[in-house]
């Protein structure tokens, strides 16, 4: 199985890249964003490799990092989710990106891939909560208290700060971040109302 190529770039396609390998051409499928961070043609480049073997072809898939790959295989374990849709979400959020949306379990981000849907979107962030590689740089309190909130377990004062600065217009990871880092601050058994103030500090920084 091929796990890594480096060579030269060839040419590129609409979803793939021709690499040469001392004068040998392999076509490897990459999400957009993978596609634009490469170099020009005819220069140098590396990339992680995920084989797909099937009967009647041999496909390759190519990622600028161990990591991006590592996404790419558990997107797939998601029902639903095959590697068309797996490119698309790549393409879409960077893996730190995806990592946090996972772990604010914020489906409206993962959404925004164009032929995912709500569904699909729910499940990526519930099936894959404990196995995602890395929750980025994601304050653990944030994790759960984005947990907390879409279990209903937050104490009231807190979901009440969070839904007030949703009101406002802020998005509910953003807003969940901020009353998380408010109530540590404010301190245990903070009002709604000190919360929003202290949250509404956290957002102005």
């Amino acid at each position: 199985m091929i796990g890594k190529l480096k060579g030269v770039i060839d040419s590129y396609g609409e979803d793939y890249v021709i690499v040469d390998v001392h004068g040998v051409g392999y076509q490897v499928h990459c999400s957009a964003r993978t596609l634009q961070s490469l170099p020009a043609q005819g220069e140098a480049a590396t990339l992680a490799i995920e084989t797909h073997v099937r009967e009647d072809q041999i496909r390759l898939f190519g990622f600028t990092s161990d990591l991006e790959r590592e996404w790419f295989r558990l997107l797939q374990t998601v029902q639903g989710v095959g590697v068309k849709v797996a490119l698309a979400v790549l393409s879409t959020l960077r893996p730190s990106e995806l990592a946090n949306a996972i772990a604010l379990r914020d489906k409206a981000a993962i959404a925004r891939t164009p032929g995912v849907g709500t569904k699909v979107a729910e499940r990526i962030v519930t099936e894959l909560k404990d196995k995602t590689p890395a929750f980025g740089d994601i304050d653990p309190a944030v994790v759960r208290l984005s947990a907390d909130m879409d279990e209903n377990r937050a104490p009231q004062p807190v979901r009440d700060a969070v839904s007030a600065l949703v009101n406002l217009g802020y998005g509910q990871p953003q807003a969940a971040a901020a009353i998380a880092a408010a109530a540590r601050e404010a301190g245990e058994g903070a009002d709604t109302a000190k919360l929003i103030r202290f949250g509404l500090k956290e957002l102005a920084k």
